[in-house]
């Protein structure tokens, strides 16, 4: 009994992700009632809401390694969900915090750190890379069904205007980290199948890779070339842009309007 319960200790969520998620849920509410000062409700409700979804992106990962074959993901803690457990949490969670509050951008963050030898086989060592954008992926999806079904915006605007802003901060994270860089799940998805003189040269670049992530949304024609592309396929799954900059600009609260 002892040895099942240590056991389940390690695949259960820590109290800092379930605190992640009563404080999505309260602030959330906070918003649909219209209770408080409306933009910092939804502030918050963004902020904690962007954190749990890193954190589903890691868990992912974690999930996938596990499957693959790597049995040391449930001892380094990443199926707990904790981001203090992640292997880059300036990457996994500070970096990903400041762009969003800095820039309204739905940076990757670092994954977590996977023993590739102990992966079965290549495919397994892609499916890992791509679990993370695919989690990101799935809570876009869900996020954006609302508006596809016709939701009643109603008396609950800034609501939905916030909902539209976390969908378009998921596809805005998918699409980077789908993005072929040495270093970000893209690249780490194709590097199995180099050869090895082509994963060497990856592998000099990988520590690199989110400086280089960097420095390509810095450059005016590329950054306006992405969002636009993420315009794009917002709008094809259905994700309203307008709402989407509503809810940015409610977000920003310390912003006079």
């Amino acid at each position: 009994m002892r040895l099942a319960g240590q056991r389940a200790a390690l695949y259960r969520p820590s109290w800092i992700f379930l605190a992640l998620v009563a404080i999505t849920v309260a602030s959330g509410w906070l918003v649909w009632a219209e209770i408080g000062f409306t933009r910092v409700n939804v502030f918050l409700f963004v902020l904690a809401a962007w954190v749990v979804s890193l954190c589903l992106h890691e868990y992912a990962h974690a999930v996938f390694a596990l499957r693959g074959g790597d049995r040391g993901v449930i001892a380094r803690g990443y199926l707990t969900l904790n981001p203090l457990q992640y292997a880059h949490p300036v990457l996994s969670i500070v970096l990903p915090l400041a762009f969003l509050v800095l820039g309204g951008i739905g940076l990757p963050g670092g994954a977590v750190w996977v023993d590739h030898n102990a992966l079965s086989s290549r495919r397994a060592r892609s499916l890992v890379s791509l679990a993370g954008p695919g989690a990101n992926l799935a809570c876009a999806l869900l996020l954006v069904a609302p508006f596809v079904v016709g939701v009643s915006l109603g008396e609950h605007t800034a609501f939905w205007a916030a909902i539209a802003f976390l969908a378009f901060l998921q596809l805005t994270a998918t699409l980077l980290n789908l993005l072929p860089i040495p270093g970000v799940d893209g690249g780490n998805m194709i590097e199995p199948w180099l050869n090895y003189e082509w994963q060497r040269n990856f592998a000099r670049i990988a520590p690199y890779g989110m400086l280089v992530l960097f420095l390509l949304l810095a450059s005016p024609r590329i950054n306006t070339a992405f969002f636009a592309g993420v315009d794009t396929v917002g709008s094809l799954l259905g994700l309203p842009a307008w709402l989407a900059d509503q809810g940015y600009g409610l977000f920003r609260f310390w912003i006079l309007r």
